[in-house]
């Protein structure tokens, strides 16, 4: 066979990560030169890298992260110097997701809560865990489209599944009259089985009230707060600041 028949032979294997690099590796076998066993080892690395990358990159997808590129490097602390960093680098070694455990991430709007959840679902995934984010209005908007559509049961079992479910901006939007027993529903079935992380601009008192059901907010905040880490984000915002500099 020529390089272009070994090529396609690779890629029919699905081999396309060596069939990308082995004219490379070919030259540099013969450039360095390079034993057997050698390159028949380099090709293989190439091959694992490239499906590495691919899965990272369709869980990310997955994911469904609304800011792509958060990340904790890029998270300024020194502007709320009383945050619990050690609680956020804590978490984003993401142990608590190996232990089952759920997270609070409660404070004004601006504060970083987003960022900070999703930054640590990245490092989720660099981990080996599935990840799904959605924000609060748009999780049980799609729990509604599943629901008129035939297939609740099949949605919450998925959202059951994922090791980490990050429902960001809870409180932010208006939400639908059933929202206390479906959001009650989904942490029910994840207590204990998956991690959920759950971010918030307004207090855990005034859930009962947003939500218009106290008992079934008092039940979800059992569970969540049972194995629970709550991160408070305040009290300073990223758009007060923004309005100061320009001001």
């Amino acid at each position: 066979m020529n390089i272009g028949e070994l090529q396609r032979a690779l890629r029919q294997l699905r081999l396309s990560g060596m069939a990308a690099v082995l004219e490379t590796r070919l030259h540099q076998a013969q450039a360095e030169p390079m034993a057997p066993n050698d390159l028949i080892s380099c090709l293989i690395s190439d091959e694992l890298m490239l499906r590495s990358d691919r899965l990272l990159e369709r869980r990310r997808k997955q994911a469904g992260f609304r800011d792509a590129h958060r990340a904790l490097d890029s998270f300024d602390f020194t502007f709320n110097p009383k945050m619990n960093r050690s609680l956020v680098f804590d978490l984003a070694t993401c142990g608590f997701i190996g232990r089952r455990e759920d997270a609070l991430f409660l404070g004004p709007g601006g504060t970083g809560k987003s960022h900070l959840a999703q930054a640590i679902g990245q490092a989720a995934i660099l981990q080996g865990y599935r990840v799904f984010y959605r924000e609060a209005h748009v999780l049980l908007d799609e729990l509604a489209d599943a629901v008129a559509d035939g297939k609740r049961k099949q949605y919450l079992e998925s959202l059951s599944a994922v090791p980490l479910l990050i429902i960001d901006d809870f409180g932010m939007r208006k939400l639908p009259l059933t929202a206390a027993e479906d959001l009650l529903e989904i942490v029910m079935r994840r207590y204990e089985r998956a991690s959920t992380l759950l971010t918030s601009n307004r207090p855990v008192e005034d859930w009962g009230k947003l939500l218009g059901d106290t008992a079934a907010v008092s039940s979800m905040l059992d569970r969540l707060l049972h194995h629970g880490h709550v991160l408070k984000c305040g009290p300073r915002s990223w758009r007060t600041k923004a309005s100061a500099s320009v001001a």
